[in-house]
């Protein structure tokens, strides 16, 4: 039975109180640590127990077969896994011959730390052996934010009660039993698929107190190096010996040591990969890597990961009034987004980040649309690495579009390394829209930093590439409007329409923005074969593209024909019938009104310029009621809405809902990874929710608002080379420019100037009190009773019967 971690609330911390069996799997996510290139859960350092081990390398993956029932043509035929790379963590401890495990003996006293400024895992155990022997062991671990290849761990056992004879076995350990946890479900379409040893040795050493391991994986043909070192203290009569294996290097030192003393050992780890080098390349990689971080030290690793996260919080954080524990929230999520990003360099942000195997390790249009616009406001360079792996699979999405009869390129619906690698055709084949959310990442990184070497470089082909597959994906009508047929938007209960709104409005955007680029940069339109017509037949295409509108009903259908359809039974659902995708036939979604996710909803947000304010009211009122929130994706888009709509109460529990749903386990699949794309909904929800941010005109605009629960509400904005403080309170905004020379904004349609170290204090609009809003019986965000786990006023969390939505499908 899964338990419910003990947590405390604290706003710089996640803090764990009191070591519990079954919330492991849990915990190993939260407690996860990365920096975009090396990714290790939060496991115990002895190894058992455990949830899930998993210690992974971005862009490491197996290639499987992906079988079909039926096979058609255009299906993809492989697909990608994410492979579990040799776990350095293991730090085996023997007592006096007893094994130290939590699930003997007695657990005295128990902590585990994670420090959002420092970025240290910090654990410490009193325990009591089954014979009466009592140790304390204190460990450390740390991934390098500065040193890309390199990770530590500082591990230091110290008897109590009495001498004791002391071994501690630091190992590493390639294609582990333990890969897959006891929860795995193979039916369940969030985990990873299993694969059975996916390592094959070619290479193992050992010299001194280094071990070293290499392996390759036998179809995808990616070479992994891993290698420990190590420092150790202690008694003078100390014995070290160490050992390797094709699978395991293992270095065991023993000590007779006396109560109060300490035996320490200093672990060093490195990794690295590559698809191409030769075994000597990668040893050298790593080797020289390994080398990196002992001439550097802990000391010195621990202080150069302090200052690196200073200079992010600096310019990153996020300051919440009124709420504990969403000041924490909000600190989590954007810890965890920079572990995801930070050294990934040109690599994909996976949905789950490195923090477990959900998805198979797949990246989705979730990071275009909600993590990159977090990260080209607050760490533009992580933003910049994420969409150059895009560029780098262009030539894939240029086949595949090929593939499909089309022109330019059409990117994945769920990758690894730029391959669709979706079963599942409708989303696969038909959900078109990733290509405009990765140019509309594109156009947002290059507005918000001014990168035009970026933007030559990268935004021409990727601009260029997807406009002219809209180009030949629509066509014109009779009357001269621009359709586009047989897609799939963001909402997964509907699929195959005919002019999904959000699909058409971020086409229309991403035709503007090729046109735009082809002119700034003709040398380099040139060079991909643009003629003079193209350009002008985009801008055409924008200006024609059809967006259907029911004025019976006077809002806009998600989809051609879509308020057309019969309503689904809202009434005779109960909450075991949720999630509707496994408990209802495809086909009974697609043909009724019923969404799994914001889809116009998330249009009001992304492309709020194209709508009136009355019509984005209506909208709203409308598809709250139809909206069922299958999707941890939803909450974020719908709270934005409620709150520009005035439905601020309401806002504040979608936010809540994006917020808690891994710090809460509410989808109950927190041990699969971290939803980083809802981690990155809680900064949009307080920014653009509460803040009133928006992007899509000249210049930043601003309407804020904040909630009852909250006092107060202060965030920056990296623009270019200055740096923008917003400070909002209920009644009045504040703005300020800590760093740049000035910036033009927009405060509730007013412009105003901000220059260097001036105050601008704005007061804030009031708005008319909105129309009550309904959702589907049972799915309002304060009737959804979970099973997630919540704190109560001794910061231990408590168990909540009922039932929250499992999600499938979608990165979520």
């Amino acid at each position: 039975m899964t338990e419910k971690p003990a947590m405390k609330i604290d706003p710089w911390a996640l803090r764990e109180t009191e070591l519990r069996i079954g919330s492991l799997a849990q915990t190993e996510t939260l407690f996860a640590l990365s920096n975009g290139h090396i990714g290790m859960r939060g496991n115990l350092d002895e190894g058992e127990p455990t949830g899930q081990i998993g210690t992974f390398l971005n862009g490491v993956y197996e290639i499987r077969p992906l079988p079909h029932a039926e096979t058609a043509y255009g299906y993809p035929e492989a697909g990608e896994t994410v492979v579990s790379v040799p776990n350095g963590k293991l730090i085996r401890l023997l007592v006096d011959d007893e094994l130290m495990d939590s699930r003997y003996g007695e657990v005295l006293r128990h902590e585990r730390v994670l420090d959002f400024r420092e970025g240290v895992l910090r654990r410490t155990m009193h325990w009591r052996s089954p014979t009466g022997q009592e140790v304390i062991v204190e460990s450390e671990r740390m991934v390098s934010l500065r040193q890309r290849g390199a990770a530590a761990i500082c591990y230091k056992v110290t008897p109590v009660n009495k001498d004791m004879q002391l071994v501690v076995q630091s190992e590493l350990v390639a294609n582990s039993d333990e890969a897959v946890g006891e929860h795995y479900d193979p039916n369940d379409p969030r985990m990873a698929a299993v694969l059975d040893k996916p390592l094959r040795s070619e290479e193992h050493f050992l010299h001194e107190e280094m071990a070293m391991l290499i392996h390759r994986t036998e179809n995808s043909g990616l070479r992994v190096a891993s290698a420990m070192d190590h420092e150790i203290e202690g008694p003078e009569d100390m014995y070290i010996e160490g050992e390797s294996g094709p699978d395991i290097g293992r270095l065991t030192v023993t000590a007779k040591v006396p109560a109060g003393q300490s035996l320490k050992v200093l672990k060093y780890l490195a990794y690295g990969w590559s698809g191409r080098r030769s075994i000597s390349s990668v040893r050298a990689q790593v080797r020289g890597s390994l080398s990196e971080a002992r001439h550097t030290g802990w000391e010195g690793l621990i202080a150069g990961q302090k200052e690196f996260l200073r200079e992010f919080w600096d310019n990153a954080d996020v300051v919440v009034e009124g709420d504990d524990e969403m000041q924490q929230a909000v600190r989590f999520a954007l810890f965890h987004l920079l572990q995801a990003s930070a050294r990934g360099e040109r690599r994909a942000i996976p949905a789950k980040g490195l923090t477990g195997s959900g998805y198979d390790g797949h990246a989705f249009w979730d990071t275009e649309t909600f993590v990159l616009p977090v990260l080209s406001y607050t760490w533009p360079t992580a933003a910049r690495d994420a969409l150059h792996w895009r560029h780098a699979t262009l030539d894939m999405a240029r086949e595949r579009a090929q593939q499909l009869n089309l022109a330019g390129a059409t990117f994945p619906w769920r990758t690894i390394a730029g391959r669709e690698c979706s079963g599942y055709w409708p989303a696969s084949t038909a959900a078109f829209h990733v290509s405009a959310d990765v140019s509309d990442a594109v156009l947002r990184y290059v507005k918000a930093t001014g990168d035009e070497e970026f933007n030559r470089e990268v935004g021409v082909p990727i601009l260029i590439e997807t406009a002219r597959m809209w180009q030949k994906l629509g066509a014109f009508d009779s009357s001269g409007e621009f359709r586009i047929a047989g897609v799939t938007g963001p909402d997964e209960y509907s699929a195959i329409v005919d002019n999904n709104v959000y699909t058409n409005l971020m086409a229309a955007r991403n035709l503007r923005g090729a046109a735009a680029v082809a002119e700034q940069f003709p040398e380099d339109a040139a060079a991909l074969g643009l003629t003079p017509e193209e350009p002008d037949e985009w801008r055409a295409i924008a200006d024609a593209m059809h967006i259907p509108y029911d004025a019976t009903q006077q809002v806009h259908p998600q989809a051609d024909n879509f308020t057309h359809h019969e309503l689904w039974p809202f009434d005779d659902m109960e909450p075991t019938d949720y999630p509707l995708m496994l408990n209802y036939p495809y086909f009974d979604l697609y043909r009724k009104q019923v969404i799994k996710q914001a889809d116009l909803v998330l249009a009001l947000f992304t492309n709020g310029d194209y709508f009136t304010a009355e019509e984005k009211r209506r909208n709203f009122e409308y598809y709250e009621g139809v909206t069922v929130r299958d999707s941890s994706l939803s909450a974020c888009g719908q709270g934005i809405i409620a709150a520009e709509t005035g439905h601020l109460d309401l806002a504040w529990q979608y936010l809540q809902e994006t917020a808690l749903v891994d710090l809460h386990n509410l989808a109950h699949n927190t041990s699969d990874g971290l939803h980083l794309a809802a981690s990155a909904g809680t900064w949009l929800g307080l920014v653009c929710g509460f803040g009133g941010f928006r992007d899509y005109y000249d210049i930043p605009f601003f309407a804020p608002r904040l909630p009852k629960n909250l006092s107060r509400l202060a965030f920056n904005l990296r623009l270019g080379e200055s740096t923008l403080r917003v400070d909002v309170s209920q009644t009045e905004a504040t703005y300020t420019l800590p760093r740049g020379s000035s910036v033009e904004f927009t405060h509730f349609g007013e412009k105003h100037i901000v220059a260097e170290r001036e105050i601008i204090t704005l007061p804030i609009d009031e708005i008319p009190r909105p129309a009550t809003v309904h959702q589907p019986k049972g799915r309002a965000p304060d009737e959804i009773k979970t099973t997630g786990t919540h704190l109560d006023e001794t910061g231990a969390l408590l168990q909540v019967e009922g039932d929250y939505p499992h999600q499938t499908g979608s990165a979520v």
